[in-house]
């Protein structure tokens, strides 16, 4: 267990903050256009699927922020 404070914490929820303001702008910006013309239902899948992609990381980053390791 950790018994002092880290500067891991705040640092790496900032950066996360960050990076998913990085790729909700990326997403908006470069596929939204792409497949806006396509019926609901088909756009969907998609989200979804970008909306999980971002976890794919995060379980990596989170042992970081807590040990200073990344694995």
């Amino acid at each position: 267990m950790r018994s002092e404070p880290t500067w891991r914490i705040p640092l790496g929820v900032l950066a996360l903050v960050l990076a998913l303001a990085a790729y909700a702008v990326a997403i908006a910006q470069y596929v939204a256009p792409l497949i806006a013309g396509w019926p609901g239902l088909a756009q969907a899948p998609i989200y979804v699927v970008l909306g999980v992609v971002w976890l794919l990381p995060l379980r990596r980053f989170l042992i970081w922020m807590e040990t200073g390791r990344w694995g």
